[in-house]
């Protein structure tokens, strides 16, 4: 591979830590050359997620020397946070649309996705990880860009004695032990501990809040650290946010129109049985954008990241659909959970 086919980017998450490894990335430059020569197509749209937007003008660049003269290289401004989140209006638009940095989440001959498979070597800071673990089971997740060394994370660790608890989650994900952000189906294994390895605290987060009963050993390889999830924190700011929804008399209902986040069904029954509620369509949800609303608290039936990591921006207490049901008395406090997606579109 040439050079001039990998280029040095950041982590594509914002771990709000800062990166202890330098990564190199793989375009697959030559597979999507392919597809254009396959195709004999005039317009290639590229999406890129936002860590890694720094890198289009060069990736543009290289492909257009291997492209023929004619053949228009297009870069998505549009905000990306995930495979969910393709810019419909590029790949409608072009011949050969090209998604980087996440799996496939919807199978299509129109798009191609390139992962982004990192370079960072797993096996040291795994090492410092099994101090952690308690007993022999252990169930192992990962995310899409260290997928490629799942199997021999998974080897690595019945070598030393361990039973490794794997799955595939359900059709929202593309890999055996992969999570998302917003799906954590594949730590759904016979095992009371899970070890995660991948960059972020947001992840191994949410697994631990959707699977309250395991504990998660966090091991992350670009940032060369070893921790346990720990949900207390997260879980007193979602109670103060909804003790705070718990006084609102007119609620926006926002309803996402990105083509992978949308809960039309579930947006529509809370309108449906509060007269007080208003239904609000957008593709990107801000704090800006919703600060024009006259609305005392926000559901957002869109990506639930949004709520979790932006919530504190808004101006408004911002919850998710099961929390609402828990702030206007549907359900009780106790009830409160992790907001997740499962299944596809």
């Amino acid at each position: 591979m040439s050079h001039e086919e990998t280029r040095s980017a950041g982590d594509l998450r914002n771990t709000g830590l800062s990166l202890k490894h330098d990564r190199t990335w793989d375009y697959e430059l030559d597979r999507i050359v392919e597809a254009v020569e396959e195709r004999d197509a005039e317009k290639v749209g590229l999406q890129f997620p936002e860590g890694l937007k720094r890198s289009a003008p060069g990736v543009a660049d290289d492909l257009r020397k291997l492209l023929p003269d004619d053949t228009r290289v297009m870069i998505s401004g549009q905000p990306c946070y995930g495979a969910c989140d393709l810019d419909t209006y590029m790949m409608r638009r072009t011949d050969v649309f090209v998604h980087f940095g996440h799996s496939p989440m919807k199978e299509s001959e129109k798009i191609i996705y390139v992962p982004l498979f990192s370079n960072v070597d797993v096996e040291p800071i795994m090492e410092q990880a099994v101090e952690e673990l308690d007993e022999e089971d252990v169930g192992l997740v990962t995310t899409a860009q260290h997928m490629n060394l799942f199997g021999e994370m998974k080897a690595w660790l019945g070598d030393r004695g361990y039973e490794v608890h794997t799955r595939k989650g359900d059709d929202r994900l593309t890999h055996e032990g992969q999570v998302l952000g917003c799906n954590y189906a594949s730590a759904d294994i016979d095992a009371d501990q899970v070890l995660y390895v991948g960059g972020g605290k947001f992840h191994p987060l949410g697994l631990a809040m959707e699977h309250p009963e395991k504990k998660v050993v966090i091991a992350d390889p670009v940032n060369n650290s070893v921790s346990v999830a720990d949900t207390e924190k997260f879980l007193k700011q979602r109670y103060a946010t909804v003790h705070k929804a718990m006084s609102a008399e007119k609620w926006g209902v926002i309803f996402c129109t990105k083509i992978g986040q949308g809960r039309w069904d579930q947006a529509n029954e809370i309108v449906e049985n509060n007269d007080n509620a208003y239904l609000i369509t957008m593709d990107e949800v801000t704090p800006d954008r919703l600060r024009n609303f006259d609305m005392d608290a926000f559901v957002n039936t869109g990506c639930p990241r949004i709520t979790t990591d932006d919530g504190p921006q808004f101006h408004k207490p911002m919850v998710t659909p099961g929390e609402y049901e828990i702030a206007v008395g549907n359900k009780p406090l106790e009830d409160l959970s992790f907001d997740t997606f499962h299944g596809t579109w």
